[in-house]
């Protein structure tokens, strides 16, 4: 009984050392970093272009297509690093192997729909 409150004693350690860990270096760098104030517009909120100063207004719009192309690579991404595992899971998966298989096809069937429906919405076209 002992070993089973062992291990729970064992995680517990961990994260009292990774909280006191990040509660340590938060505090360190508060009395390391050093401290001057520049004003409300001042020099310290100058954007740095590798050691230019900056011409021009600093902020601009970028079009939400790119925000769009971006995030359905990660979803495809993401699809990859699922099949992929459960391509090699399938083999040995024994009595299991009818279910693993209709998960991943209605997984598959999900991210399928989803390209059509993006093409028509127009997010597939750059310009």
């Amino acid at each position: 009984m002992t070993e089973y409150y062992e291990a729970y004693g064992t995680v517990i350690a961990l994260l009292v050392a990774g909280i006191a860990l990040v509660a340590v270096a938060f505090t360190l760098g508060r009395l390391v970093s050093p401290k001057r104030e520049y004003g409300r517009y001042g020099e310290k909120r100058v954007a740095f272009e590798s050691g230019i100063d900056p011409v021009g207004f600093g902020w601009s719009q970028t079009n939400i297509r790119y925000y769009m192309f971006a995030f359905m690579f990660v979803i495809f991404d993401v699809e990859t690093l699922f099949v992929f595992p459960w391509a090699n899971y399938l083999e040995t998966a024994g009595p299991d192997q009818g279910f693993v298989l209709g998960v991943m096809l209605v997984f598959l069937f999900f991210v399928t729909v989803t390209l059509p429906y993006e093409y028509k919405k127009g997010v597939l076209k750059w310009v």
